[in-house]
């Protein structure tokens, strides 16, 4: 192992057996894919280059959570890299050259092989001026983590921790090889990574981390939308997203580019059960995931995440003390698409998690029950393909610490749920159309195609929605009913 340039942080009481036993873990986990990785040491080595197993490759492999894509870095530069794994690579890539890096599969993996790096940065932009490096220390210097500073060289497996990283990782902590200030200036995302590993792996940042982040958050404008957004998806996904959200607010990252959610610690839920909007919202999106079945779901963390967005915009206080929040929902539905635009987020994450902010509050008109038919299928009907996810987005929402209330909003949710399935096993509820197509209702009304006949097909749709499925002749006579109404037919 290198010397330092830097104490490491200090490993916990029980630290040393702990690491020997994750320096076991990296060790086995890399003779599992030694004949990928040694064949590829092997041929560098024989050509008098290091190759070295690096970044989150090593922290996963010591984690025990090691992937198909593995990355390296190396004295070589781009094009001897290319001249290397030419012959050896099932297929090669290049897209990432000018970064001096090059990529490659082999026998179901993905490789990156980067030249080692001493990037130079403007500090205006976080796009540097691409230096190559001549030793490997010097390489793991310029990386975000010290837990992500590490290597095991290829084919001998020395292992290389200049900065700590490995005391680090087993007491799960993030702090940066050099000073957390220049390693911010020189690429301000690293402050949004420092949360997203918080979400990812369950690590706390040093307080020199998080001093740094507080102190620099106006850096974080110079990176793109693009880039804030792709980040805050990852930290979303994360098993540990609250905490992630909690450091970006307490920092005040958040304000910068998700100020919607910092907004809310100065409201209070309407039920006034909570300390403010703000800890329900992350209490909503910890009961969501709670209720994932098949992995992580970013349409629904993002809809538990802004669906009370717009309480800010429509407090009011009332005569007797409480507080309201009316058509809040609207309100939420307007900003989430506004925010989740201004990221670049995908039209489609954007209209879902919009209309699930939309309809989140529907289900309290349920009441006791007394809801019609035909209000069960249009609550089905707008929240179409999104249904399933309203349905945990509604049963998040419920956070009051009063056990009866809880019971009673659960009990009416389930009521609700048995509503739908009764009206479905009775009518085709996932497709509520009209009784009768375009065609029909061009023929019957004599109408060419045109507006007309999507008022005709609008009103039919209603109807179906009111009073369930008709007949053919049922159908006919309503719309011709409709159709004298509107003077279209005599």
């Amino acid at each position: 192992m290198s010397s330092s340039p830097r104490p490491p942080q200090p490993a916990s009481p029980s630290g040393g057996g702990r690491l020997s036993a994750l320096q076991r873990t990296a060790v086995a986990d890399l003779l599992r894919i030694a004949p990928v990785a040694d064949e590829l040491g092997a041929r560098f080595a024989a050509a008098g280059h290091q190759l070295h197993l690096v970044g989150g490759s090593v922290r996963d492999a010591l984690l025990g959570r090691l992937e198909d894509d593995l990355d390296f870095t190396t004295d070589a530069r781009p094009e001897q890299v290319l001249a290397l794994v030419k012959g050896w690579a099932e297929s090669i890539w290049q897209t990432g050259i000018e970064f001096g890096t090059v990529g490659a599969a082999k026998s179901g993996f993905r490789v990156e092989i980067t030249t080692f790096r001493s990037d130079l940065y403007d500090g205006d932009t976080r796009n540097p001026v691409v230096t190559f490096g001549d030793t490997l220390e010097g390489d793991l210097l310029r990386r975000d983590f010290a837990v992500n500073a590490m290597a095991v060289s290829l084919p001998g497996h020395a292992f290389a921790d200049p900065f700590g990283g490995l005391g680090q990782l087993a007491d799960r902590v993030l702090d940066t090889p050099g000073t957390p200030e220049h390693s911010f200036r020189d690429d301000p995302l690293r402050m949004l990574r420092a949360a997203r590993f918080v979400s990812q792996l369950g690590f706390h940042p040093a307080p020199r981390v998080v001093a740094a982040m507080t102190a620099m958050a106006g850096e974080i404008d110079r990176i793109t939308p693009e880039r804030v957004g792709a980040e805050l998806d990852k930290l979303l996904l994360g098993a540990h997203p609250v905490d992630g959200l909690r450091l970006l607010t307490e920092t005040g990252l958040a304000d910068r580019i998700l100020p919607e959610l910092p907004a809310l610690r100065l409201e209070r839920d309407e039920h006034h059960q909570h300390k403010d909007v703000y800890e329900h919202t992350l209490t909503v999106l910890e009961q969501a995931i709670a209720q994932e079945a098949d992995g992580p779901d970013l349409v629904l963390r993002w809809a538990a995440l802004m669906h009370d967005i717009g309480k800010p915009a429509t407090r009011r206080f009332e005569s007797g003390g409480g507080v309201s929040f009316h058509h809040h929902e609207v309100v939420g539905a307007k900003l989430a698409r506004k925010r989740l635009r201004a990221l670049r987020m995908p039209k489609a994450l954007i209209d879902d998690v919009a209309q699930l902010t939309f309809l989140h509050l529907r289900f309290h008109g349920y009441g006791t029950g007394v809801w019609t038919d035909s209000a069960v299928r249009r609550y089905v009907t707008d929240a179409g393909p999104l249904l399933s996810r309203l349905h945990k987005l509604v049963r998040a929402d419920c956070t009051t610490r009063n056990p009866r209330r809880r019971a009673a909003l659960q009990r009416s949710y389930d009521s609700l749920e048995e509503r739908i399935a009764q009206i479905a096993a009775a009518e085709d509820l996932a497709r509520v159309r009209p009784d009768l197509d375009g065609n029909a209702i061009m023929e019957l009304l004599g109408i060419p195609p045109g507006p007309l006949v999507g008022r005709a097909w609008s009103h039919l749709k209603e109807l179906r929605l009111e009073r369930g499925p008709l007949d053919r002749d049922t159908a006919e006579a309503a719309l011709l009913d409709w159709a004298r109404g509107e003077g279209i037919v005599q």
